[in-house]
């Protein structure tokens, strides 16, 4: 089934719903009941510290682990169930770069569009390569760009087939910023068109700059969801107090006359005359 057949199939404009689910690693309750739902054509940032569960929720959703209780679906269609039709409507970046180091970045690129079976994967490559600012490195092996132009050849490589959903686990990790904001910049025009984005982090920054939708997960529960005005009304406005410094002797005469040689600062004392 095509990505475009899914998205007209949907029938709702909640592209992931996600109700009680759960998962443990043998002891440990990574996840204890999250409720979250991510709408179609927006952003939602799932905020936590490392260890909250967040990579962990992402997993279950692009159908990598079964959740243990509950239940989670994209474009209605249940992860555990229906599984092979949830990826061909989802893309997934995980926190480390996932390229062939061996193929140049636009082998990478043709690559993944010729399993997606899209016409013209050498043009879907160099438009790409283009977005990224990767055209003039597009020729030379993965394994021989930096850190974040390999992180920026990996998020192009989950666009590859405009996919309905779009899972971005820290996204921005090792990237310089400018290509930080590159990447901002193309998840903002991803949501535009009808994608719909959850993106975790741990950088408060790129939530408030991003997402539509905030959800703060905290030792496996989402404790708030809501937008940025929602949960700033949360706790009470500071009061800033305004303390006036007057200025000094020093500052009035550096001011009027500037600094010259021998003039003496806090941090060098005048020298005694030695007359």
């Amino acid at each position: 089934m095509s990505t475009a057949a899914l998205r007209a199939g949907a029938g709702s404009s909640t592209a992931v719903r996600v109700r009680g689910v759960e998962k443990s690693f043998g002891d440990v309750r990574v996840l204890r009941g999250v409720d979250l739902d991510v709408a179609a054509g927006s952003v939602v940032a799932l905020l936590g510290s490392n260890g909250a569960g967040k990579t962990t929720l992402v997993r279950i959703l692009a159908t990598l682990l079964r959740p243990d209780a509950g239940t989670a679906s994209v474009h209605g269609l249940d992860v555990v169930a229906e599984a092979a039709q949830v990826r061909h409507a989802i893309s997934l970046t995980g926190q480390f770069a996932a390229v062939d180091d061996v193929l140049t970045g636009r082998e990478n690129l043709s690559l993944i569009a010729r399993l997606r079976h899209l016409p013209d994967p050498g043009a879907v490559a160099d438009d790409l390569l283009a977005r990224f600012g990767l055209t003039d490195a597009g020729g030379r092996r993965a394994g021989t760009y930096s850190g974040g132009m390999r992180r920026r050849l990996d998020i192009a490589m989950s666009l590859v087939g405009d996919p309905a959903v779009i899972f971005l686990d820290e996204p921005t990790t090792g990237l310089d910023p400018q290509a930080r904001l590159d990447v901002w910049a193309t998840i903002t025009r991803l949501a535009a068109g009808g994608t719909a984005v959850l993106l975790t982090t741990q950088h408060l920054d790129e939530a408030e700059h991003l997402a539509d939708r905030i959800a703060i997960l905290h030792e496996g529960v989402i404790v708030q969801d809501g937008t940025l005005a929602e949960l700033r009304r949360l706790l009470p406005p500071a009061t800033v107090e305004y303390v006036e410094k007057q200025p000094s002797l020093q500052d009035v005469f550096l001011a009027l006359v500037g600094p010259t040689t021998g003039t003496p600062t806090p941090d060098a004392p005048a020298r005694e005359d030695p007359s």
